[in-house]
């Protein structure tokens, strides 16, 4: 995959991920097949004994994000000789599913786990599990709490991620940025690691003061009109906005946790014909969301790379397998970062972002 140019690193301390909670325990297994959507993706080598076994848990498997991970992972697998069994929830947050699947891989003696935590606090004790059990563990996108309750994480630097949207939307509006009214749009109540951490970042870009940057919502600035949840969908986005704005019909200022959650957004503002007034911004950088920026319904995404995310993780399973070793973060950072750039056609001065164009040739899904 082609990669744009690494972007400069912030001075301050923000995008490490952050430690967190407590935990939950496991369901019973013979729930796990009508509850998962599975499927294998292998290539045999010369005996079942050489065989190296890994396995893919990710939130849904409908996201195009969470679909190009899968197709990075798979073609990965095959060049490698890996069998691979891939698992995903029936919706964002369907935590239950993830500890089943986790349960499945520790049974079939899995070499490695990939993973996409929906809950990234209580699959902790399920993730313990996998790795007293000999398996490498890498969460993948989203960081476990605490992030070292994985071997390694490979990911977007996902506040900064949100700090390029909130800084390039702050330099949109200019002298009226001190006069917004912002929606935010976020994940889920449960608050994992990745929603806080491109909020957070958002908040910091567009110059506003954070409270705890572990949590959203407990900032006093009277810009913001307020949360809701999205479940990183379209209905879910379209319905969050609708509570937003009834709250403040005058938003006119609306970050989203990602570009599904834009899209009903968006559905929402033209339902009462506020679609071009509003500036609409997000992160994922999927083609139908890079799409939506030369369409004119998002002014800017943080795009990531999860095919790259993915194959990455494939390629570390099978070295673990080879020589017992684990992957190494990126040299300042408790992540190995897989980049992140800002795609808009309206760029501003002070924030470095590329083309729609550019984004087009990068894009996924």
């Amino acid at each position: 995959m082609a990669h744009p140019s690494p972007l400069p690193a912030r001075p301050d301390g923000f995008g490490r991920f952050n430690p967190g909670r407590n935990i939950v325990k496991k369901t019973l297994l013979a729930a796990t097949v009508a509850a998962l959507a599975v499927t294998a993706a292998s290539a045999v080598p010369a005996s079942a004994q050489d065989k190296i076994g890994a396995c893919l848990i990710t939130k849904t498997d409908t996201n195009p994000f969470f679909v190009k991970m899968k197709e990075g992972a798979t073609a990965k697998a095959e060049e490698l000789g890996i069998e691979l069994k891939s698992f995903a929830g029936k919706v964002d947050g369907d935590h239950e599913t993830q500890v089943q699947a986790i349960e499945t891989c520790i049974a079939d003696g899995a070499k490695g786990i990939l993973l996409t935590a929906s809950d990234t606090s209580s699959i902790v004790s399920a993730v313990q599990q996998a790795r007293d059990a000999g398996m490498l563990v890498i969460a993948l996108d989203t960081p476990l709490d605490p992030i070292d309750a994985a071997d390694a994480t490979f990911a977007t630097d996902n506040f900064k991620a949100g700090e390029l949207i909130g800084a390039w939307a702050a330099a949109k509006l200019g002298d009226s940025a001190a006069d917004a009214k912002i929606a935010m749009l976020d994940l889920a109540v449960s608050q994992p690691t990745v929603g806080v951490l491109r909020d957070q970042g958002f908040l910091q870009g567009f110059g506003i003061d954070l409270g705890d940057p572990n949590k959203w919502g407990d900032e006093t600035d009277p810009r913001i009109v307020g949360n809701d949840v999205t479940a990183g969908n379209e209905e879910g986005g379209r319905k969050a906005m609708e509570n937003l704005l009834a709250k403040d019909p005058m938003v006119n200022v609306v970050y989203t946790i990602n570009e599904p959650a834009a899209a009903g957004a968006y559905e929402a503002l033209k339902s009462i014909g506020r679609e071009n007034d509003v500036l609409i911004v997000s992160v994922d950088g999927g083609c139908p969301g890079v799409q939506n920026i030369a369409d004119g319904v998002i002014g800017a995404t943080s795009q990531q790379y999860p095919l790259l995310m993915a194959s990455k993780g494939i390629e570390a399973i099978a070295q673990f397998a080879k020589d017992g070793s684990k992957p190494q973060p990126t040299e300042g950072k408790d992540f190995f970062d897989t980049g992140v750039a800002l795609v808009t056609d309206q760029p501003v001065e002070g924030v470095e972002s590329i083309s729609v164009k550019e984004g087009m040739d990068l894009c996924w899904g």
